[in-house]
């Protein structure tokens, strides 16, 4: 029996599918952790597509998802590889840091108490 291992060809420098590193993840996990814990989110999906990497995030499983955090390494020279998307599609924030870009979806969390 012979096993052959595995992985992705690189053709000329470039991955085959962009992906989250670990510490993006982490990033990215705290605070989907906090949103479900104040009840405002329920599920999320993660794509990792040739161009682009996508963390989605949904209030129902059977829903559109309301956030799409995506990292796109081709924009990074430009206006910054990532960037939040709303349900319609329109940018709410763009950066080269992720940690700046997710703070517009942390500004939810903060609600008056009456």
């Amino acid at each position: 029996m012979t096993f052959q291992s595995f992985s992705p060809i690189q053709v000329s420098g470039t991955p085959m599918q962009v992906a989250f590193h670990r510490t993006e993840m982490a990033v990215i996990l705290s605070l989907y952790g906090r949103m479900v814990a104040a009840g405002e989110w329920r599920d999320y999906g993660i794509s990792c597509l040739r161009d682009v990497a996508v963390f989605s995030i949904f209030r129902r499983t059977a829903e559109n998802p309301l956030y799409r955090i995506e990292k796109r390494p081709k924009l990074r020279a430009k206006q910054g590889q990532y960037a939040v998307i709303g349900i319609d599609g329109q940018v709410l924030k763009r950066g080269h840091d992720l940690k700046p870009v997710l703070r517009v979806l942390e500004r939810k969390l903060i609600r008056a108490v009456e």
